[in-house]
């Protein structure tokens, strides 16, 4: 090449290889650039580092973004298309939440700060939203009036009920009573036999699931009923499932019931054992035996109380931030584990108490050694933005649990109201602060709530004089709804990957192990360095 303007010395030296040996040439480095994982969290060189001390390299793009794969496991045996989970907290995730991240490809666990029978609702409410085959379908007869229609679709919230002889499914089946037929009813104690539909399109039993797709779709019915050779109603589909389906193709579902996956938090009290009863009867496939320091006496009885009970039920512990904690949780049969401590945008654990760990460190130290028995971890808490959900995966977690995250979209059960400075908020608050240890809601009336409440079972306090605080109460941002937020944050986490060089989280966690995806510890300046430096700006995160 010729020069233009004359040659100038590069590091002092005017001699260069030949350009085309440039990617042989880094053989002659002993090491990778940057820091192996193993280097990055040593904890007795660097103390415990949380997400915000350190980036991961770039590596090489060799795809697009949209060819990343997201699929992880939430226990060992159940895997989601998307590795985000909304926490059980109480302005966090009920029925609507847990459907909405189930949709979209992750996992809403249903808090406990409430009674049984409501818990075991909202977890009835999540596996009826969508189905494939409807083995237990809401029967009436008859005799049911026009009103007790109507009072059971405010109830479950969709339509559509067959009629049988006896009101009971495996009678005969008489017709089919639809929104369109109680929309515009007013007389209201009229039985709906006489506002139901008849002309009906069934198939036999026997069908399958496509084959009854089908029959659906060509018939323009709502739903189609599977009847025996005697008429008999024995299940049902319906149409609005098959438009779910084609709306949420990520979905978390069960492939025998196509039912979504639901999972739902309970304490390790005596009592627990009669809550979770009515969850299983419900339809609960992941239970989370939810406690801030789980390596106690309560939990490991626990764990195996509802390993041996109920071996069909996937059952998460914690949570935990050392080996030694997830030792004795694993020995005791957890399929999966939750890790944070003190780290939640809403917990002050670590200043009271003096007790937890950087997340992570704790990251790290409990998913490497929980992935010695096959035991996948969730990191839950620490959790600000798309970077550190990546971070959380690269150092090891299969999955990451938000609070105050989602707290703020529409589904979240918090109450949305206007902040003094103008802005539209919805109330978050932790599950160790007053007001939560406080609420009366999981007593169900009874004269000592606090012994019933989740915040308090979760901290230890059901017998305290004094409630100390390990949490507060606050608001944080509306963000919309999660039908937009999470396919955000799950674009957000695969350009990320792209920018590594990993086309799915399997990789992104070998690739930690054998020292190809490398990190670099920030310092104060480089953090201050890779945020917005600008007079005024405006933080718009996704359209």
């Amino acid at each position: 090449m010729p020069s233009v303007n004359g040659t100038t010395p590069v590091n002092g030296s005017s001699k260069f290889l030949d350009f085309h040996s440039a990617v042989e040439t880094l053989h002659e480095y002993k090491s990778r650039d940057g820091l192996g994982i193993e280097d990055l969290i040593d904890t007795k060189q660097r103390g415990g580092l949380t997400y915000n001390d350190f980036l991961i390299l770039p590596g090489y793009i060799g795809f697009p973004a949209s060819e990343v794969v997201l699929d992880s496991p939430i226990t060992k045996r159940i895997t989601l298309k998307t590795p985000f989970v909304s926490s059980p907290m109480d302005t966090v995730t009920e029925h609507e939440m847990a459907i909405h991240m189930a949709l979209q490809g992750g996992l809403g666990v249903i808090h406990h700060n409430c009674s049984p029978d409501a818990q075991a609702d909202m977890v009835r409410k999540v596996k009826r939203y969508e189905n494939g085959f409807i083995v237990d379908p809401v029967v009436i007869s008859k005799e049911t009036t026009v009103e007790e229609a109507k009072a059971l679709k405010e109830k479950w919230g969709f339509g559509g009920f067959p009629v049988t002889e006896s009101g009971k499914l495996g009678s005969k089946l008489l017709g089919i009573v639809t929104n369109r037929d109680l929309q515009f009813e007013d007389t209201l104690n009229q039985t709906v036999d006489k506002v139901m539909v008849t002309d009906l399109v069934t198939a036999q039993l026997g069908v399958t699931l496509p084959e009854a797709n089908k029959i659906l779709a060509k018939s323009r019915k709502g739903k189609l009923p599977i009847v025996d050779k005697d008429f008999n109603l024995v299940s049902m589909i319906s149409r609005s499932d098959l438009t779910k389906n084609l709306h949420f193709p990520l979905a978390s579902k069960l492939p025998d019931s196509k039912q979504l996956i639901c999972a739902a938090a309970i304490g390790t009290r005596p009592e627990d054992k009669v809550r979770l009863q009515k969850l299983v009867d419900a339809g609960l496939d992941i239970v989370v035996l939810d406690s801030s320091q789980g390596n106690s006496m309560y939990q490991i009885d626990m764990i195996k109380w509802v390993k041996r009970e109920y071996p069909g039920l996937d059952v998460i512990g914690g949570n935990v931030v050392t080996r030694e904690q997830a030792a004795n949780l694993i020995a005791a049969g957890v399929d999966g584990l939750r890790i944070g401590m003190g780290s939640g945008s809403a917990c002050i654990t670590q200043e009271v108490m003096a007790v937890g760990r950087p997340q992570a460190a704790a990251v790290y130290s409990v998913s490497a050694f929980a992935a010695r028995f096959g035991v996948p971890c969730i990191a839950d808490g620490g959790v600000q933005n798309v970077g550190h959900i990546v971070k959380g995966l690269a150092l090891g977690a299969s999955t990451v649990m938000m609070g105050g995250l989602l707290a703020g979209t529409t589904e979240s059960p918090g109450t949305s109201f206007v902040s003094r400075e103008g802005k539209l908020v919805k109330a978050y608050r932790g599950m160790g602060s007053i007001d939560a240890m406080q609420d009366k809601k999981a007593g169900a009336g009874s004269k000592n709530s606090q012994a019933s409440n989740a915040g308090t079972a979760r901290y230890f306090s059901e017998g305290d004089s004094v409630l100390v605080a390990q949490g507060v109460s606050g608001a944080v941002a509306h963000r919309g709804s999660i039908g937009k937020f999470v396919p955000y944050l799950a674009a957000g986490l695969k350009h990320s990957m792209q920018d590594c060089g990993m086309r799915s989280l399997r990789e992104l966690h070998d690739s930690a192990l054998n020292g190809t995806l490398r990190f670099e510890v920030r310092t104060a300046s480089a953090q201050l360095e890779g945020g917005v430096n600008m007079e005024s700006y405006e933080k718009k995160l996704y359209a």
